[in-house]
């Protein structure tokens, strides 16, 4: 059991133990010094998601709109194409 503990951790509990609180440590001052919080890096990818999903259903809006140009021309020339083939059958 303390061999699969061991490779599951890659290391002895408290070495494993202690590494982390050596990384967090560290990793804490920096964010420190650049004045970073783990409140401000969540509201950053809650309002990234945000302005994704508006600007994509934005660009489908957009899509929308160009299938109704284009099918302003296509369609008639369609019917019109399909009259003219249906007279010559």
């Amino acid at each position: 059991m303390a061999d699969g503990l061991n490779r599951l951790l890659g290391g002895t509990p408290g070495r494993t133990i202690v590494k982390l609180v050596v990384i967090c440590v560290v990793v804490g001052f920096i964010m420190s010094t650049f004045g970073l919080y783990p409140l401000d890096i969540v509201n950053w990818f809650r309002r990234s998601f945000v302005e994704l999903w508006r600007s994509g259903f934005a660009a489908l809006g957009r899509v929308g709109d160009y299938l109704i140009l284009g099918a302003a021309i296509v369609i008639p020339i369609f019917i019109l194409l399909r009259i003219l083939n249906w007279r010559k059958s």
